[in-house]
């Protein structure tokens, strides 16, 4: 295609990622959503450490226990919203910006409509789900008043999570950052507000997220409009369409149920660690927080690959597709052979972050789980390079095989393996989730290189 305007975004200020050096674009691209990454996760550290302090035990095991289910609906919003910015991205890469135009105001349509839709639902069958979950009685209540809020908040997180992956899809990964930083910083202190001030406990916590969450989403979108000018859409554009709500829908919907699937299998897997003793399940949840800043740059690199393949496949530049896999491939494995030896110096010190010193058996566990699971870095690689990259080919439906093979390999380990060989099974299911969805991926994202060359080819 022949793009419309060839300096449009750059004079916008977004970023063309079909010219110029490819592993200098990943690098640019990556490293501020590593960053906004490392944050977030800090972040919700800090609100773990105050509601525990400030309210209670019992309140931080109520809040604590709704992650599996939030992880679940909030991360089938965030996926939801990231594969609608895929065509984005796709027609930002080939110069089309009325059709870039049509699917964003598509977008919007539908993400209104699932944020109602999703809100309602799951805000209606939330003491369902808490019973279902065989949620304690001593800390239901805490649950119920946290989860609720954040449900009802659902379209103030899908306002952010679609404004800041479209701002992404035009190659500026460092905007949503400074809005995140900005949201978590606002969150924090009104934690400390609410909670400290006026005793509003989890209810406090849970209307902070939300509304933080809102504030960043509003300035998304409304630096969008002001700064890139080019998306402003005519009354015509704005017109719901049938066949872009379709595409969006194809692209949307599989990322969303990708994350869902994975959070199944976590919590199949949880369950079966539940059974092994407190000891346990001590040293799973303080090898997961370890673990959640560990991955946080695959993360990053896999968010990088999806807009860089979204736009070169837009401008029918497979050739830089490639080279980005293979730049994306080897940043993730010199960083998983770091990560590895990190894990064999710092286990120690870094299980103490969040244990005490005497705890000295669940320190060594956490250390095993730690070195186990940064043993199989490069296959972590793999599946956040590859995956993202199908999916912003365009081929988010296949990619969900993936998902299911994680879900597949978790549950495997957590039914069979663990009640076998106990402990050093659950430190080796991440790692097998990662290698079945792995043979997978490699081969089933060069059939999607070369599908889609045969499409331009025709």
């Amino acid at each position: 295609m022949n793009k419309e305007n060839s300096t449009e975004n750059k004079l916008a200020g977004a970023t063309d990622m079909t010219s110029g050096p490819v592993m200098r674009h990943i690098l640019t691209f990556a490293v501020p959503m590593l960053i906004g990454y490392v944050f977030q996760q800090f972040y919700s550290m800090v609100d773990t450490v105050i509601v525990g302090k400030f309210v209670g035990v019992y309140a931080l095991a109520g809040v604590g226990s709704t992650s599996a289910i939030s992880f679940m609906i909030i991360g089938f919003c965030t996926g939801l919203c990231a594969g609608f910015s895929i065509p984005v991205s796709q027609h930002f890469g080939a110069g089309s910006f009325s059709r870039m135009r049509k699917f964003i105001a598509n977008s919007i349509w539908i993400s209104a409509v699932f944020a109602v839709f999703i809100t309602i639902i799951v805000c209606a069958l939330t003491g369902n789900i808490l019973h279902a979950m065989n949620t304690q009685a001593d800390i239901y209540d805490y649950a119920y008043d946290y989860i609720f809020i954040v449900f009802a908040g659902i379209p103030a997180t899908i306002l952010y999570n679609l404004s800041s992956s479209i701002i992404r899809s035009f190659g500026d990964s460092k905007t949503p950052v400074w809005f995140l930083l900005l949201s978590s910083v606002l969150n924090i202190i009104l934690d400390l507000v609410t909670i400290i001030y006026f005793n509003m406990g989890v209810v406090g916590a849970a209307l902070a997220t939300i509304f933080s969450q809102f504030v960043s989403g509003a300035l998304c979108t409304l630096y969008m409009y002001k700064r890139f000018s080019f998306i402003r859409c005519s009354r015509e554009e704005l017109r719901p369409r049938r066949s872009y709500i379709k595409q969006l829908l194809y692209m949307g919907v599989p990322m969303g149920i990708q994350y869902t699937i994975t959070a199944i299998g976590s919590v199949i897997l949880q369950t079966a660690v539940n059974g092994l003793g407190y000891m346990a399940v001590a040293a799973v949840t303080a090898g997961n927080k370890v673990r959640t800043f560990f991955c946080t740059p695959y993360d990053a690199l896999g968010s990088t690959i999806a807009t860089f393949a979204g736009q070169n496949v837009g401008a029918h530049r497979l050739d830089r597709v490639r080279e980005g896999l293979k730049c994306s491939a080897i940043i993730g494995c010199v960083y998983s052979v770091l990560g590895l030896l990190l894990m064999v110096l710092l286990g120690d010190p870094l299980s103490l972050l969040f244990l005490d010193s005497a705890e000295t058996d669940i320190i060594a566990m956490t250390k095993f789980f730690l070195i186990a699971d940064a043993a199989f870095g490069i296959a972590l690689t793999c599946v956040n390079v590859f995956r993202f990259c199908m999916q912003g080919l365009g081929f988010s439906a296949l990619a969900i095989f993936a998902g299911i093979l994680e879900m597949i390999g978790r549950s495997f380990v957590g039914f069979v393996l663990v009640p076998v060989f106990g402990f050093t099974a659950a430190c080796f299911a991440a790692p097998a989730a990662w290698v079945l969805a792995d043979l997978f991926l490699i081969p089933a994202c060069f059939y999607c290189i070369r599908k889609a060359a045969k499409a331009f080819n025709n």
